[in-house]
């Protein structure tokens, strides 16, 4: 498995004189995720993955997967402070997450496949867009914008998730087929040990594409998240 992928990306903080640290205090350094990134899941050795979906430039996420892993991550945007936006033509099986994450406020908010409004975002106040528009989504009628990112659901590769999958700043893949697999190897340049794995992922475990960079990560529901969501699943 490859290591080291950097998700984490967002505004850079003040820059400061350099700080020194012996090495036999190195273990009781730890460093505080902040609201500036979502936790996707943990590699192998547990460590969490954190992704940042808010910058201030066009940010374009596709996720070739299930249903869970998208309301998942729509959760967990939505708590750090962040409007969602879900563009879906089936808005039932949103329903219970938007009302359950509400609270009384809109925090995540359902719209019909092309019909999702301007919404004005900014660095204070970032969106993330959640595509749920199928096989073939069309075109947004909102795209992505300064501290305004895109998530496109694909439930498998369908014939417009190459050209969705090409244009995208991060890709993430869940279990396919061993055809879909080889032809994601080929989009993807990936080694042939994460094309043969694509096929065999459990539930939960989703590939992390970011040009050189990948990382695996599975996706452990909070108690919360469970309750509401149910177990990890591939398909819906």
């Amino acid at each position: 498995m490859p290591g080291g992928l950097s998700l984490l990306q967002g505004l850079q903080g003040p820059r400061r004189a350099g700080h020194s640290l012996p090495a036999d205090e190195l273990a009781a350094l730890s460093l505080p995720i902040g609201d500036d990134g979502v936790v996707v899941g943990n590699d192998a050795e547990g460590r969490p993955q954190v992704v940042g979906f808010h910058h201030p430039m066009p940010y374009d996420v596709v996720l070739i997967g299930g249903l869970w892993t998208a309301q998942v991550l729509a959760l967990r945007t939505a708590g750090t402070g962040a409007r969602v936006a879900v563009e879906t033509g089936r808005a039932p099986v949103w329903t219970n997450l938007v009302q359950a994450a509400g609270a009384g406020q809109e925090c995540i908010t359902l719209h019909d496949v092309g019909h999702v409004p301007p919404l004005g975002a900014t660095v204070g106040s970032p969106v993330l867009i959640v595509r749920d528009c199928g096989m073939r989504p069309p075109r947004g009628r909102v795209s992505s914008g300064p501290w305004q990112s895109v998530l496109t659901l694909l439930p498998y590769l369908s014939p417009v998730a190459p050209r969705l999958v090409r244009n995208a700043a991060l890709v993430g893949v869940q279990r396919v087929s061993p055809d879909e697999a080889q032809q994601l190897g080929r989009i993807l340049q990936l080694p042939r040990q994460d094309v043969e794995s694509l096929s065999t992922l459990g539930d939960g475990i989703t590939l992390w594409w970011a040009g050189r960079d990948r990382q695996y990560a599975v996706t452990q529901p909070t108690d919360a998240e469970s309750g509401l969501l149910g177990n990890p699943r591939r398909l819906d």
